[in-house]
């Protein structure tokens, strides 16, 4: 096979880029190929996922709508780990108190991650009884897990039943690839490919129907599976809750979007079988 000067060119300097990246980043990143073309979702029957579109407080204190959804996804596991790698270090101390304040109402006790480094974080993430994965830089977020090595005993952890919880950008990397975030780039990461734990794209803080920005995001999101026509959107708006258990999808509070191909749609409360045909069949 003759390989043109272009081509040769650019596989060394993406072999390049990834031979100076940390190993357990390039150990993520080639496990099946350098950029893996396989489609990067992950689950089992005991794999429980929830994600939410962001904005999940009013008036200072969780909606009614998260506080039951909650209830229902943590169950009895009342200790929860918090991963806020998607805000700045100096914001974290005070996100991790207010978030502190919230879960207590509902009698769930939190600790932050961001108070270990390195194989007693990872530790932690392996003992962890939940997880709480909070919005802010999406970016950031996912090259923070893989830079620490964390991504994949994340998801590890959950495929062994532990529950997922994410809302904004810890929603956008709960899906296959961070391909709909609303996020500047603000930081350089490996791959946009992420936990792979839910099988659609998340687009977070969808606007309702009646919102003046409807219409761009719509369009927004019919470009993205124009260009990436295999691929299959799910649209959260602020409060509202999607959850993956036992091998169902659900919406548990609206509004909620459906995009794929031409398709595009709210979907009501209850099942989403157009969510849960994915993970039956995740080719």
């Amino acid at each position: 096979m003759n390989t043109s000067r272009r081509t040769f060119l650019k596989t060394v300097a993406v072999a390049s880029a990834a031979a100076a990246l940390p190993p357990a980043v390039r150990a993520e990143m080639t496990k099946d190929g350098l950029f893996p073309a396989a489609p990067n979702f992950h689950t089992n029957a005991g794999a429980s996922v929830m994600i939410s579109g962001g904005s999940i407080t009013k008036e200072g204190k969780l909606t009614d709508a998260v506080r039951a959804a909650h209830r229902l996804h943590y169950g009895e596991r009342k200790n929860i780990l918090l991963i806020l790698h998607a805000t700045e270090p100096a914001r974290r101390d005070a996100d991790e108190q207010k978030l502190r304040e919230y879960f207590a109402e509902d009698h769930f006790n939190v600790e932050s991650l961001h108070h270990w480094e390195g194989a007693a974080a990872r530790k932690k993430i392996a003992d962890a009884e939940a997880f709480f994965v909070s919005g802010g830089e999406t970016f950031l977020l996912l090259r923070t897990l893989y830079e620490s090595g964390q991504l994949r005993i994340l998801r590890e952890r959950v495929l062994a039943g532990v529950p997922y919880n994410g809302t904004s950008a810890g929603s956008n990397i709960a899906g296959p690839n961070i391909g709909c975030t609303n996020d500047f780039p603000v930081v350089d990461v490996p791959t946009r490919q992420s936990l792979g734990l839910f099988p659609a794209v998340v687009n977070p803080h969808h606007p309702h129907t009646t919102d003046a920005e409807y219409g761009g995001r719509v369009n927004k999101i019919r470009a993205f599976c124009r260009l990436n026509p295999a691929e299959t959107v799910v649209g959260i708006g602020n409060a509202a809750v999607v959850r993956l258990h036992a091998g169902q999808v659900t919406v548990e509070h609206g509004p909620v979007f459906y995009y794929h191909g031409t398709e595009a749609r709210e979907l009501k409360e209850g099942p989403a079988p157009e969510f849960t045909a994915l993970v039956k069949s995740p080719a």
